[in-house]
């Protein structure tokens, strides 16, 4: 069962009123869409967008969208296609005024457990961590295999911030001459051998940065997540809230930047002086939501 993070805190900045529209940059499996839907009845809307073609599929034919006496049936529209798109996606439905937008960076629960695309190191899976295989050639394997180790070792070094990127990334390149790095318990096995003894018995999984940093570079997640906030920051309407949740330094770093660039032209007002995290509860819960931090922006003009 996939458990949305933060929604409770999410509801509470953004304060959704009754009418008002709002945009879930990142629909996943619906968590925070639903919750918005309901702080918005009787006829406020959602515009919706999932990357993931199959994703999008399994909501569209499972989905609370098919029974036609759902409250939710004229007040989602639910796209298949990518943030980075999303001035285009709002000019073609003609969706507006936007009186807030959320964006989830993380990955839903789906893609670690069901996807079977290599994005969890704990399943054998071929090593892609694409989120559309329809647009997107690049897989982990091609990076694993092709890449020179020297660029390996910035991607490890970059998006994972692995401070063994250079042993990992030259274990890497001796273990594929020996035969291809196949799947996500081959390349495990790489990472594994690379590291000190003492690191194999830490908390965090040894092979943790390493699927971060691939999982990112294959994605274009970091360039993505700077277009996406500037088409955000335009389409917003005056007063309108931006939330926006991370799970990294990486992307966190890119928002907060980003939100006080903004806040400096005079363009939106920072409501959060520090990351709202989740509680004790939450945590227990959902341990995943630990590295959870909400930013929260309202435009100004």
């Amino acid at each position: 069962m996939h458990t949305p993070v933060l929604t409770k805190e999410i509801i509470e900045w953004l304060d959704p009123k009754p009418g008002e529209n709002f945009i879930d940059c990142t629909f996943g499996e619906g968590g925070h869409t639903f919750a918005l839907l309901d702080a918005i009845e009787p006829d406020g809307k959602v515009l919706a967008i999932e990357a993931d073609p199959e994703l999008y599929r399994k909501f569209q034919e499972e989905g609370e969208i098919q029974n036609p006496k759902s409250k939710i049936q004229n007040r989602l529209i639910l796209v298949n296609d990518s943030y980075i798109n999303l001035k285009n996606i709002i000019a073609e439905r003609s969706f507006g005024p936007v009186n807030g937008i959320v964006m989830d960076l993380g990955l839903s629960s789906w893609h670690f457990e069901e996807s079977g695309r290599g994005f969890s190191f704990r399943e054998d899976e071929p090593l892609d961590m694409r989120y559309n295989p329809q647009t997107n050639s690049l897989t982990a394997l091609e990076i694993i295999n092709s890449y020179s180790e020297e660029d390996i070792e910035k991607i490890l070094k970059d998006y994972g911030e692995e401070r063994f990127a250079r042993i990992i990334a030259r274990k890497i390149g001796e273990q594929r001459k020996e035969k291809p790095i196949r799947t996500t318990f081959d390349l495990v096995e790489v990472v594994w051998s690379a590291l000190p003894s003492r690191y194999q018995r830490k908390k965090l999984h040894p092979a943790t940065k390493t699927f971060q940093a691939l999982r990112i570079a294959v994605n274009s997640e970091i360039e993505n997540v700077k277009k996406g906030l500037v088409q955000a920051a335009e389409v917003l309407a005056k007063e309108g809230r931006i939330a926006v949740i991370s799970f990294h330094s990486l992307e966190d770093g890119e928002v907060k930047r980003f939100f006080k660039r903004c806040q400096e032209i005079h363009v939106f007002e920072i409501i959060t002086k520090k990351p709202i995290i989740p509680g004790f509860e939450e945590i227990s819960v959902n341990p995943r939501s630990r590295s959870a931090k909400l930013r929260i922006a309202k435009k100004i003009i």
